[in-house]
C-alpha cells in the first residue's frame, strides 16, 4: 500500500515472524502501522468456545490493523502470521507525520479503509440473513472481484479459512460447496474451488 521507501524514510523497521508467531493481541494498545512485506498475517476473534472468526487476511503489500491508530482505542481482534512473513512496522507518530506531509497516501489510506467497511458491512448482512450457499458464495465473488474478476478463478482457501471467513463451520461449508457444485454456481477441479 505504501511504498517501502517511504516508510523507511520514516525509520520504519522490518520484523519478521514465524508461522504461528502473534504479531498483536486483541486489548492491546494501538502503537504502530502494520504493512505485509513478503507472508500472510490473519486477523481473528475467538468465541467462548474457541471458534475462531477471520476478520481479514493480509498479504504481499497490504496494511492492518489502522482502526485502533485512528480511533485511538485497543485492538479488537488479534493478527498471526500465517506464514513466516516480514512485517514493516512504523510507530504511531511518525506514521501520522507521514500522512500529514503525503496527502495521497492519506486519500489512499481512506479508500482503502472504507473498502474494508463496505466488506465488514456485507459480511455482517450475510452472516444473519441468507443460507450458507450465498455465504460461501459471496466470500467467492469478494475475493474474484479484488484479483479483478478473472474468468475461472481459482480459491486458494481451505474450506476451513472460508468457514472462518464466514461463521460456518466447516462441515457446513463443506456441504454449501457440494451444493454450489451441484448447482454448477462453481467447479470443483483438483478440490479447488473454481468460479
Amino acid at each position: 500500500m505504501i511504498n517501502e521507501n517511504i516508510l523507511l524514510q520514516y525509520d520504519a523497521e522490518v520484523i519478521k515472524y514465524s508461522a504461528k508467531e502473534t504479531i498483536f493481541s486483541e486489548n492491546q494498545r494501538a502503537l504502530f502501522y502494520f504493512q505485509v512485506q513478503h507472508g500472510e498475517v490473519k486477523m481473528y476473534n475467538l468465541n467462548e468456545d474457541g471458534k475462531e472468526f477471520v476478520q481479514g487476511m493480509f498479504t504481499d503489500g497490504e496494511s492492518f490493523g489502522e482502526p485502533p491508530l485512528f480511533g485511538d482505542f485497543k485492538y479488537p481482534a488479534s493478527a498471526i502470521a500465517i506464514s513466516d512473513v516480514h512485517i514493516i512496522r512504523l510507530g504511531k507518530v511518525a506514521f501520522f507525520s507521514l500522512l500529514k506531509e503525503h496527502f495521497d497516501i492519506h486519500l489512499q489510506m481512506t479508500a482503502t479503509l472504507s473498502r474494508r467497511l463496505s466488506y465488514k458491512a456485507m459480511i455482517m448482512k450475510e452472516i444473519s440473513v441468507y443460507p450458507p450457499e450465498h455465504r460461501v458464495l459471496t466470500v467467492i465473488d469478494f475475493l474474484k472481484q479484488k484479483d479483478g474478476n478473472p474468468a475461472n478463478y481459482q480459491i486458494e482457501l481451505t474450506r476451513q479459512q472460508i468457514a472462518d471467513l464466514t461463521g460456518l463451520r466447516v462441515e457446513t461449508v463443506i456441504r454449501a460447496v457440494k451444493q454450489l457444485e451441484e448447482n454448477e454456481e462453481i467447479k470443483i477441479i483438483n478440490r479447488k474451488i473454481h468460479r
